[in-house]
């Protein structure tokens, strides 16, 4: 069973290495950062529809996916489209390139970038509308107000991007969800370690070679740590709740500031032939948007709706699913939504699936590591989770099957199943 008529294919594309915020891709913007990894997916084969997406706002540009392939020199008969569902942005772009395949559609280039380093700074609406009326009034005025603004006029990134909603960061609420949960501080120092740990081993033993373009300013990813241990984890204090003596989220066991951008190719099987020969890709079979109540749930728990549902409609247990990758917004927000999707009780009673999932092997989890020690740029995290998910499940059995998992702000949350061919 699958969602589509006809099949949908997810093939690994490429991605820039990811950059500690404002370190060597600082310069970049979100257009800028994106162009290379167009160009050079663009060089393999020409799309047919490209579809980008970034989070953070700018007002310098309205259509980044449009303004991005024009900026790259492409051929500009090739339409593209922008998407945004903060974390999952890019991940959402796939889906909706699945559901736009046909009618010559057959080769779809999807992605999205980051630069966290270089957030806009902005005037509130009403600073905005005053001075827009003055300016139609009295140019000069207007000129001379402008000099009188005060911090109370900006809209400052002085809160981490913090949901509009709460006021608060996702890292002020997933302290809530950890507390909540009993997530230990032990047991996300524990993952976070695995993540940096298997990032690290992945660049060594080549994984990320083919998945990685190199720029001038820097070859690899710059945040995964090949000299992090428990002990310097454990020593790192709370970065969120610092103030109760109870937090458990700090800079290690948490997602970094990450510049970056990502792609991944999404086609039918006539638009896979054109891709170079030996590219990974698997069947996309069926996804999941998912949301939920964040002032009860947690702002983050949305993937523990998402995965009960798209296993139960499929008739999978975990059992069924060789290999997870799921992004790590923060240690405790796996360990977190795991917790939820293997509690019984609680996928009946909250996400309303009757059938049981069985024994979760952690085993399995993100191989070559997550967004704890690979880094987080909104934007681009689902096409690198899926490009990253395709080479992996490409090494397996025929038959072999993958959940790919985001959170996003908002109480939001995406899930795709993939299955090697």
């Amino acid at each position: 069973m699958s969602r589509f008529a006809e099949p949908v294919f997810v093939a690994a594309g490429l991605r820039t290495p990811f950059g500690r915020g404002g370190g060597a891709l600082a310069a970049y913007d979100a257009i800028s950062l994106s162009v290379p990894v167009v160009q050079a997916m663009a060089a393999q084969a020409e799309p047919d529809l490209l579809v980008w997406g970034t989070v953070i706002p700018n007002l310098g540009w309205s259509n980044i996916a449009r303004e991005t392939w024009l900026d790259a020199k492409l051929n500009p008969i090739v339409p593209a489209f922008s998407v945004v569902l903060a974390c999952s942005t890019s991940m959402t772009a796939t889906f909706a390139a699945a559901g736009m395949l046909g009618g010559g559609i057959d080769l779809t280039m999807v992605g999205g970038s980051e630069v966290m380093s270089r957030p806009s700074i902005a005037l509130t609406a009403e600073a905005s509308k005053r001075l827009t009326d003055l300016f139609a009034q009295d140019a000069t005025a207007a000129l001379a107000a402008l000099q009188s603004l005060t911090p109370r006029d900006y809209v400052l990134p002085t809160k981490g991007w913090a949901n509009r909603i709460t006021g608060r960061t996702m890292g002020d609420h997933m302290e809530e969800t950890a507390k909540a949960w009993r997530i230990s501080r032990v047991a996300q120092d524990d993952w976070a370690l695995k993540s940096h740990q298997r990032a690290v081993a992945g660049w060594e033993r080549g994984f990320f070679d083919d998945l990685v373009i190199s720029l001038p300013e820097l070859a690899r990813d710059a945040n995964p740590r090949a000299d992090t241990s428990r002990e310097r984890l454990a020593a790192l204090k709370p970065a969120f709740d610092r103030d109760t003596g109870r937090g458990t989220l700090t800079a290690g066991n948490s997602s970094p500031i990450t510049d970056g951008a990502a792609g991944c190719w999404v086609a039918t099987e006539a638009g896979v032939a054109r891709l170079p020969p030996g590219t990974p890709y698997v069947r996309l079979v069926d996804y999941e948007v998912s949301a939920v109540d964040f002032h009860t749930e947690g702002l983050l728990m949305a993937p523990s709706y998402g995965i009960p549902r798209l296993l139960a409609r499929h008739r999978l247990s975990f059992s069924d699913i060789a290999l997870w990758e799921i992004h790590e917004a923060f240690a405790a927000q796996v360990l977190a939504n795991v917790a939820a999707i293997t509690d019984r009780e609680w996928v009946r009673g909250t996400a309303g699936v009757q059938a049981t999932m069985g024994d979760f092997d952690w085993d399995r989890v993100n191989p070559n590591g997550g967004s704890v020690a690979i880094g987080h740029p909104f934007g681009a995290t689902g096409a690198r989770d899926l490009s990253q998910a395709v080479k992996e499940l490409w090494t397996m059995p025929p038959g072999s099957r993958a959940i790919v998992s985001i959170c996003a702000d908002g109480g939001q949350g995406t899930v795709a199943l993939l299955e090697r061919g």
